[in-house]
């Protein structure tokens, strides 16, 4: 059943990767009237989200934010598509780096680094930041139960010497290259919604109490690792920039969660700035509750 779903949807994406963008973008628009008017793809949860974090704005705000999320989801959707044909100079000319100097100078300390980045913008397109590198790269990701799709997300995220690696064989992964030697920059998605235990961490995201996954933090002090943020920001539809905000490269001298709150500031920033290019159909405040006594 796994390859029946893939031998049909494969084709599908490939069509629609060798679009031309203006072609690509009114398929855009088709799927945001589907998704959004007439099936109504998560948008209790969405509408809920919006809400909770920004409960003083008005309805009709709300309601405004949640209707440029849904153009820019679909956006994102079919750009993601795109990815599997598109040029590295045309990825390059849609997706900046704004200081290509910051990879330079960290590559100088010849030392690892771990990039944090949020649901936000494209966090898909930043693969062509390996382009800006020669360390090899590493991005953690949750392996797909269908592993024909799985194979092809690899594929896709693999195009300039970046490895996907799932957040099981993380810390092995790196903790091996580090005694080999190998210098390498990581990825980490990191303002998902962890599963609640009694040790997990806890701290405000937009207001609200919830768990936080501090892997990436852990990891960094573990091992010694540079810590940076990537700042994604949406310029126009099909155009983003990035900007590599370094937080510190001595993770020890910081107290446990400092640096894991420090990249929560940084991604609340950008919600406030432009909320409609934040994640919302993500139950990341599903847990909000739930914190212990």
């Amino acid at each position: 059943m796994h390859f029946l779903a893939y031998i049909i949807v494969y084709p599908i994406l490939w069509l629609i990767s060798i679009l031309p963008f203006r072609l690509l973008y009114l398929i855009s628009d088709g799927v945001y009237i589907l998704l959004y008017h007439i099936i109504g793809y998560r948008k209790k949860v969405v509408t809920n989200n919006l809400k909770l974090v920004f409960p003083n704005k008005p309805e009709e705000e709300i309601f405004a934010i949640r209707k440029k999320f849904y153009k820019h989801l679909c956006d994102m959707f079919l750009e993601m598509a795109k990815t599997m044909s598109i040029s590295k100079a045309e990825l390059e000319k849609r997706f900046i780096l704004k200081n290509p100097e910051e990879v330079r100078r960290l590559e100088s300390a010849n030392k690892s680094a771990l990039f944090m980045y949020g649901h936000y913008a494209s966090w898909e397109w930043s693969l062509q930041l390996q382009t800006q590198t020669s360390f090899p790269g590493f991005a953690v990701y949750k392996r797909l139960a269908n592993k024909y799709f799985d194979k092809m997300v690899r594929d896709i995220r693999s195009k300039y010497n970046t490895t996907l690696i799932s957040t099981k064989e993380t810390v092995t992964k790196i903790a091996h290259n580090e005694r080999k030697g190998i210098k390498s920059f990581m990825a980490f998605l990191s303002d998902q919604s962890p599963k609640l235990s009694k040790d997990v961490y806890w701290s405000e995201f937009m207001g609200v109490d919830v768990p936080c996954f501090t892997g990436a933090e852990r990891l960094a002090k573990k091992l010694d690792l540079t810590m940076a943020y990537i700042k994604i920001t949406k310029v126009k539809r099909g155009y983003y920039e990035a900007e590599i905000i370094t937080f510190t490269e001595s993770p020890k001298d910081y107290k446990d969660y400092e640096l894991t709150d420090m990249f929560l500031r940084e991604v609340e920033k950008q919600i406030h700035e432009a909320p409609e290019f934040y994640f919302w159909t993500h139950k990341r405040w599903k847990h909000r509750n739930k914190k212990p006594n």
